[in-house]
This record gives structure tokens, C-alpha cells and sequence, in this order.
């Protein structure tokens, strides 16, 4: 009898799910085939437009007249000889010196500083361009989401804290997610074939796209430099370089063009004083301390945790991700009110609230607990909430109950440290820059770089910065990039 049943409901499921397949394929505007899809159009557009001001808010936006009209206009021109030139494209720079490009579905294309620093011409800058266009008119988030909820696998933020603290991060996951989704190889390769058919569409040499692959392996292959974003989610840029150059030829063939442009000198000069690096001027750690120059606060950190610096955020968490440390600016008006808001927020229960000073500032102080049933764990919170400028600034204190003693005197030390910054060497910090030099004579990268005043122990970021090598000849009268501090 028992096993009769069940049969019924496997046979049930089997045919829900069949219908559920018929009733969501959809034609990819790329291959023009039928692909099982359980997001649509719509809903694309939707999920991009409601992740976009997560994006923003986490990384922030740098603020560049010229580069943001240069990105705007590349990027219509491209949108419209798309497969999707329907969709209402957004293209935007982040605040980030993390070399990365990604699109969001619906028609959202970011780019950090940190890839537009490493770019040489406004080839290389459409290659990626089309590539990351590619992934919205293909539809691989959409086929990915679609895929995952099919097998019941939810997106994860790509955090370094544990899973269990991800929800006390203010962003929003979904638009995170997709951000540090990682695409298959077919979609990668698909996306960079797409990037040489869009680019050499509107009239740019996309062979220049497959050279882009070197400077992005000599990064992640330069000691002490992590894998940069962009390379790590995607597939082996030497096979990618071969690859690309061969379709870049066969769409030139394609393509009634005498000539494809490069225009490196435009674009070098364009990106002349771009923040390279991180911004102190938005905080930074020197030793054990935070400095917010901008925001004129400090506030020690404990020693050997990792600090992860956003335009929302800041978040601090030892290696085994068992606790995490948030500092967030709160939305409300009172201390009070900003308690009150922090124990809606994230359904906590309060154990204490108590009046505090701070370094003389007004502060109050909030024990609270969450029970995580899941995994059967009780997450405990210190957060001191300090008035400071007219503005509210929250911290969190989070680890599990059984750890809480371990951590709360760590919590403590960095709430109670919170203080107004005066010291005029940590205030006035100043970021470094890309400054753009003409070569005034026949001579090698290596001894250019000298006759800048780079130091050695810079010369090799500063010939992957131009994607060049250090022997490699400059003629009299070229440009190149080179890092200063700025004045």
C-alpha cells in the first residue's frame, strides 16, 4: 500500500515537473534555440533593479564626469547592435580597486576603477565591454538562477565570514550573489565570443580583448597579489587569448572595415589621474587601528583580523569566520530609535540595553541574542550604538553563544576605542593616483620607469600596469602609465 502511493507521488512529481519544464522554456535571443528558463524577462529586470542599489551601496560610485560619459556611450552604442537592444542598459563605475567587471540580469554593466586603471586602450575596454553585455543577452544569470532553483541550491554571497553572519551584512544577498556567481566555462567562452562580435561591431580591433588576458594573468601570477575577480570566475586566460585572437580575425573578416580602432593615447589620457588602489581617504588600517580621514573617526581593531572596507560597511572578522565585527551608519534620529530599528532588523531578542559615554560621545549599549534553529546554535550580539556629528553609528559584536566570552571583550575594546580623529598625519592621507607621461626620448619601460623616480620594488606593477614588459622599447613621444602620490 505504502509503496503504491509513493509511486503515485513520484509519478505526480514527474508530471508537475514536466509541466512545469513545458510551461518554462524560452527562446535565448543568442542561439535562438529553446532553453528551460524559470525567470523571466521581466523578472530579469526586476532582480537587476532591485540589486543595483545593493551594488552601490556596498562598493559606492567614483565619480568621474568624463569616464562616466565614455562608458555611457560605448555601452548604448553596443546595447544597440546586441541581440537584446530592447533592454534599458545602465553602465556604472564602483569605488573599487579590485581589477572586475560583471553585469547584473536586466541590463546593469559595472566596472571598477581598479579594471579601468589596467586597461591600455579603448579596444581592450570594449572587448570586456561586449563580454560582460554578452552575459545579460544570453541570459546566463537568468539560466543559472534557473538551474539552482531547480535543484533547490541557493545563491551565496561570496564573504569571507560565516554563512551564519552573512545576514547581519546590511547588503542585499541576491545582488551579491549574482556578483560572485560563478558562470560555467560554455557561458565564459560564449560571453567572450559574444565581447568580439559586439566589439568588432561598433569598430574596435578586438584582437587588443585577447592581449587584456595577459595582464590579467601576470596579476593573479604577481607575488602577493590575489586572483583578480575577473580572472578567478572565468576560464584560463592563456586558452582565452588564443581563442579570442581567432575569432577576432574571423569577425574582421565579417565585418566591412578597413580598419579597427585602438585609440590607446585616448583613453590613456581619459583615465590621467583615476585613484589607483585603495582610497585612505574612505578608511583605512594601519596597524591595529582604523582611521576614517573623511568621517573623522577612529577605532582599534583586534589584532590579526581581517578588515573588509565598503561604502555601507565596514566588517571585521577573525580567520575562522566564528564572530564578526560590523560598523554601519543607523537611519534613525535618536539612540534610542536606532536600537529599536537594529533589534527589528534582524529579529533579536534584547537581554540588556544600557546608557553609555564614549570617549565623551552619547552611546547606548545593547546585549541581545538570535536563536538560529537551522543549526541549532544561539548567535549572541553586543552593539553599542554612538552619537557622533549628527549621525548615528552602529556596531555590532556577533558570535555564537558559547563563544560570546571569547570575543566580547574584543567587541568591547573596538566599541569603547571609538573616538573623534584629530591627528592631522592620519587625516590628511592622500590617495595615489595614474599619471600619464609622454616619453621624451627612445629608451626601454624599465629605464623609463627610473626616470620617473619609480622605485624597483614597483617596476614590475608598473609593467603589468601598461601591459608591457620591462625590456619592451618605447619610441620617443609614447605614453605610458606610472603610480604618484597625490598632492
Amino acid at each position: 500500500m505504502r509503496k503504491a502511493i509513493l509511486m503515485q507521488l513520484i509519478n505526480a512529481g514527474i508530471i508537475i515537473l514536466s509541466i512545469a519544464a513545458l510551461q518554462s522554456c524560452a527562446t535565448n535571443p543568442v542561439t535562438g534555440k529553446s532553453e528551460f528558463m524559470l525567470m523571466s524577462k521581466n523578472q530579469e529586470i526586476a532582480l537587476g533593479q532591485q540589486s543595483d542599489p545593493s551594488i552601490i551601496a556596498s562598493f559606492g560610485v567614483y565619480q568621474d564626469d568624463a569616464i562616466q560619459r565614455f562608458i555611457d556611450e560605448k555601452g548604448q552604442a553596443m546595447a544597440k547592435i546586441s541581440h537584446r537592444p530592447e533592454l534599458k542598459y545602465e553602465f556604472k563605475v564602483l569605488d573599487s580597486p579590485v581589477v572586475n567587471a560583471f553585469a547584473l540580469p536586466g541590463g546593469f554593466v559595472y566596472f571598477t576603477r581598479g579594471i579601468l586603471a589596467h586597461f591600455n586602450n579603448e579596444a581592450e575596454f570594449a572587448g570586456v565591454l561586449g563580454h560582460e553585455i554578452g552575459h545579460i543577452t544570453a541570459r546566463h544569470s537568468a539560466k543559472q538562477y534557473s538551474r539552482q532553483m531547480l535543484a533547490q541550491v541557493g545563491l551565496i554571497a561570496g564573504m569571507v565570514l560565516s554563512e551564519d553572519f552573512r545576514q547581519y551584512a546590511d547588503v542585499a544577498q541576491t545582488g551579491l550573489s549574482l556578483l560572485f556567481l560563478k558562470y560555467g566555462r560554455d557561458a565564459e567562452s560564449q560571453s567572450d565570443r559574444l565581447g568580439v562580435e559586439y566589439s568588432t561591431k561598433v569598430g574596435y580591433d578586438a584582437r587588443e580583448m585577447a592581449d587584456f588576458f595577459n595582464t590579467l594573468k601576470r596579476l593573479s601570477d604577481q607575488s602577493g597579489n590575489s586572483i583578480p575577480t575577473f580572472l578567478s570566475t572565468h576560464p584560463d586566460p592563456a586558452d582565452r587569448n588564443q581563442k579570442v585572437a581567432k575569432e577576432a580575425r574571423v569577425w574582421q573578416s565579417k565585418v566591412s572595415e578597413y580598419s579597427f580602432e585602438v585609440n590607446r593615447n585616448e583613453y590613456l589620457r581619459m583615465i590621467d589621474g583615476l585613484v589607483y588602489g585603495e582610497d585612505p581617504r574612505q578608511g583605512y588600517v594601519e596597524g591595529n587601528t582604523f582611521y576614517h580621514p573623511e568621517l573623522k573617526f577612529t577605532f582599534p581593531i583586534p589584532s590579526g583580523w581581517q578588515t573588509a572596507n565598503m561604502a555601507s560597511q565596514v566588517q571585521i572578522a577573525p580567520e575562522d569566520g566564528n564572530a564578526v565585527l560590523l560598523l554601519t551608519l543607523s537611519g534613525e534620529k535618536s539612540l534610542s530609535a536606532a536600537a529599536d530599528a537594529m533589534l527589528q532588523q534582524y529579529q533579536l531578542t534584547q537581554i540588556s540595553r544600557q546608557n553609555e559615554r564614549v570617549n565623551g560621545l552619547s552611546a547606548l549599549s545593547v546585549t541581545a541574542e538570535q536563536a538560529n534553529q537551522d543549526a541549532q546554535q544561539v548567535i549572541r550580539t553586543l552593539a553599542y550604538l554612538i552619537e557622533y556629528n549628527g549621525m548615528i553609528y552602529q556596531f555590532m559584536g556577533l558570535s555564537y553563544q558559547q563563544n560570546f566570552s571569547t570575543y566580547s571583550g574584543r567587541f568591547k575594546q573596538a566599541m569603547e576605542g571609538f573616538r573623534q580623529l584629530t591627528d592631522a598625519s592620519k587625516m590628511n592621507v592622500k590617495p595615489e593616483r595614474v599619471k600619464v607621461v609622454r616619453i621624451d626620448r627612445n629608451t626601454t619601460l624599465q629605464n623609463a620607469l627610473k626616470d620617473e623616480g619609480i622605485p624597483s620594488s614597483r617596476h614590475e606593477e608598473m609593467a603589468i600596469l601598461n601591459g608591457m614588459e620591462l625590456n619592451g622599447n618605447l619610441t620617443k613621444g609614447m605614453l605610458i602609465k606610472v603610480i604618484v602620490k597625490d598632492k
